[in-house]
């Protein structure tokens, strides 16, 4: 059975630095190169067949007497084989080094590539978890907020609806709501003030919310901070998801109320004009 472990990063790495690493030239070192050897072998067989031609031939004792001419002549064809010999070994021992050279190369790519990848990951993996982190901020803000346009809804309902300024619900219902909304349910108002808008027509429902100069203000702080909400949420909001709830919750229908109602003003009516009963149903 094979036990060997596979190969990691670190060992590639290692293997691709030993591939690209130059040791010193060493004919008769442990990891010299067959082809210099077969130089070496090739120059002394060589050497030694002129030595003996030289003996035979000339003589050793009248190399004096060869001229000049002669001489160069006969070095120049003794040592062209040895130098084309040198200089086929040197070509064959460079393509060597430039294979290996270029599996070092293709090594060093496929690592680069891969820490490019790599790279592009955590890059993504840190995009995601700063886009949760704002999410999860967005979220404990829009709590508060959402407390306060609850608050401002209640105040506006209690402008119109309240027995102290002739409305019809008593103070034991408010004081309810008011308590609903103490225990976790900041759209309480909201929802009452929907089902007003809705009872008696368009101009009925204009006064709720802009019939008197405080109905104005708390409609026109309900839009003002339900709007910064929005905006918050759209820089946190990748899909959309966020935005949707919130203009689907019941405070989102109650800005697209006051902004519709704002914006599109019913007949007999001038924004922050008050010369009408705020409320009588007409």
């Amino acid at each position: 059975m094979n036990t060997t472990a596979p190969a990691t990063g670190g060992a590639k790495r290692l293997a691709m630095g030993q591939l690209a690493k130059e040791e010193p030239f060493n004919a008769f070192g442990r990891g010299a190169d067959w082809r210099v050897w077969v130089g070496v072998v090739a120059t002394a067989v060589w050497m030694g067949v002129l030595a003996l031609y030289i003996s035979v031939q000339v003589g050793w004792t009248h190399l004096d007497d060869v001229p000049i001419d002669k001489m160069g002549g006969f070095l120049e064809g003794a040592f062209a084989p040895l130098a084309f010999l040198w200089f086929v070994l040197a070509y064959f021992s460079q393509q060597k080094e430039l294979s290996q050279n270029t599996a070092a190369l293709k090594m060093q790519y496929v690592e680069t590539q891969k820490a490019a990848e790599q790279a592009v990951i955590q890059s993504e993996a840190i995009r995601a978890s700063e886009l949760h982190a704002r999410k999860e901020s967005f979220l404990r803000i829009a709590d508060s907020v959402n407390k306060q346009l609850g608050a401002i809804v209640g105040f506006l309902y209690l402008s119109s609806q309240g027995a102290a300024v002739m409305g019809t619900v008593a103070d034991d219902k408010i004081a309810g709501l008011w308590s609903g909304m103490g225990k976790g349910d900041p759209e309480i108002f909201s929802r009452q003030l929907l089902q007003l808008t809705f009872a008696h027509g368009d101009r009925y429902a204009y006064k709720l919310l802009y019939g008197t100069p405080i109905r104005t203000r708390h409609s026109e702080s309900f839009i003002f901070n339900f709007e910064r909400m929005i905006r918050a949420a759209e820089e946190c909001d990748d899909d959309g998801m966020i935005r949707d709830s919130i203009l689907g919750s019941a405070h989102g229908y109650l800005y697209n109320r006051m902004v519709t109602f704002r914006d599109h003003i019913p007949a007999g009516f001038t924004y922050r004009t008050y010369d009408f009963d705020p409320d009588t149903i007409d």
